[in-house]
């Protein structure tokens, strides 16, 4: 696992209090929340604090939440005794073929991961994602290429799914700050 980043995330989640909003689900989350099934198990992606896991768990899923960070991990998981918490890095990580039901990767890019979604879903299943895009770079010109998805990206990525939900473009963060985002609902056939 990357030291650095376990160390720098486990920082952040300690002393950070922008962080703590983290404990709420995404605003897209709960504006789609009504294509979640209100059982099965669900994998979150760089979970964080769990915000998102918390909603899933509240409907009835069960959650396997991954992070690098063992900080958001603990207190995930003191506020959500049922989560299935797991620190791991994710360019490691593996799960079984047709495992798990939902999928959601909230501002997390790792590309490499997306051949593993339709694997790691079981038919019908849903995955879930939003993350930055490369205009963010005209307010933050230090966030590199890796990090962010060129426009068209995400939905190309995915054009073998069925789309059920798919925006791209400017909004503003929970903290007010514009924010270039592209957000996908899509359910994998198998």
């Amino acid at each position: 696992m990357p030291v650095e980043d376990a160390q720098r995330w486990n920082q952040r989640y300690s002393q950070d209090a922008r962080f703590h909003t983290y404990t709420q689900p995404r605003p897209f989350l709960l504006e789609n929340a009504d294509y979640l099934p209100e059982s099965g198990l669900a994998l979150d992606v760089a979970m964080g604090l769990g915000g998102n896991a918390a909603l899933l768990i509240k409907r009835g899923m069960r959650v396997v939440g991954v992070d690098i960070s063992i900080v958001a991990l603990q207190q995930a998981k003191a506020r959500l005794p049922g989560l299935m918490a797991v620190q791991a890095d994710l360019t490691q990580y593996r799960l079984p073929d047709a495992s798990v039901d939902v999928i959601l990767n909230f501002y997390y890019l790792q590309r490499s991961l997306w051949g593993d979604y339709h694997r790691w879903l079981r038919p019908g299943g849903l995955l879930y994602i939003e993350t930055l895009t490369s205009p963010m770079r005209e307010i933050q010109p230090h966030l590199g290429p890796i990090y962010l998805l060129e426009p068209g990206e995400l939905a190309e990525a995915f054009s073998d799914w069925e789309t059920l939900v798919y925006q791209e473009g400017w909004q503003t963060s929970r903290s007010g700050h514009p924010r270039a985002v592209a957000s996908l609902v899509a359910r994998w056939s198998g």
